[in-house]
């Protein structure tokens, strides 16, 4: 869906998982990892089912559309593994993608907790009027605990959002935490699951996670619709209810949310409802 700035909500795209411009293991089931790259080009992330249960899910991919809504890419293996969550940071002829992945290991568990969640550097060069083409992958956070879940299919490190510098935040729901991977534009190893920023507190199952301009961390607990916000420091200093439907409240019905242009309003999707505020 295409969403304006007044509401209006149109189809941007249809996507026929079989008619794909290349490999996409498992076919299409897309997630929250979503970002805009320069030339108006649409990165997505599929982490594909086939009967909506965890026990079918496969590797998928991250699809790439033009301005008009068509699969002109697909970005598959070399440690694309249930993309989740993304963001991208553009300079030059490059995008860099960090790309939170949750299927390492996590089907095979059975349910079971595995530290095998990662999150990846994937680095694109800008070809014009052709998709951006990778060129580099990077593996720059792993051991991040995950497992399956009847509810949300896979519980991993999920929402990410690039701080001042070369510093990207992950929300960790598995475990309740937010962490730091440093050096994150020029790192060429894994820093394992990062600093950790802050844990427990408010936080209750972080999911989604945006940068505010003057630096805080915004995160949405999945078990109880509450936004917290974080300093860099680690110190949680505001907390607000913003969805209580369900019971228990709230529970289950926040997950990806952005902030708008002007940095004063947040918009999230109101998954007890399928609404987007």
């Amino acid at each position: 869906m295409q969403i304006d700035p007044d509401g209006t909500g149109t189809t941007f795209a249809t996507i026929d998982p079989a008619h794909l411009p290349g490999s996409c293991p498992g076919g299409v089931g897309l997630t929250t990892a979503l970002t805009v790259l320069p030339g108006g080009w649409v990165a997505v992330g599929s982490l594909p089912t086939a009967d909506g249960s965890a026990a079918t899910a496969q590797a998928g991919c991250l699809l790439v559309l033009d301005r008009f809504g068509t699969v002109s890419e697909t970005i598959a293996g070399d440690g694309v593994n249930g993309p989740w969550d993304m963001i991208a940071v553009s300079r030059g002829r490059h995008s860099e993608l960090f790309v939170t992945n949750v299927l390492n290991g996590t089907v095979a568990a059975n349910g079971a907790e595995v530290g095998r969640g990662a999150v990846l550097r994937i680095t694109l060069e800008d070809r014009g009027d052709q998709p951006p083409q990778r060129v580099a992958t990077t593996e720059i956070g792993s051991g991040f605990a995950e497992r399956t879940d009847p509810a949300a299919l896979v519980i991993g490190p999920t929402g990410v959002g690039l701080g001042r510098g070369d510093t990207p935040y992950v929300a960790d729901p598995a475990g309740n935490r937010i962490t730091a991977i440093p050096h994150a534009l020029t790192r060429t190893d894994s820093a394992g699951t990062g600093r950790v920023v802050t844990s427990g507190g408010s936080l209750n199952g972080p999911l989604g996670l945006a940068v505010t301009s003057r630096g805080d961390l915004l995160t949405v607990n999945s078990q109880d619709g509450f936004i917290v916000e974080t300093t860099p420091g680690g110190r949680q200093v505001a907390v607000k209810q913003i969805n209580n439907e369900g019971s228990p409240a709230g529970a289950g019905a926040l997950f990806g949310f952005a902030l708008d242009l002007d940095h004063d309003a947040v918009y999230f999707v109101n998954d007890a409802l399928d609404l987007l505020h």
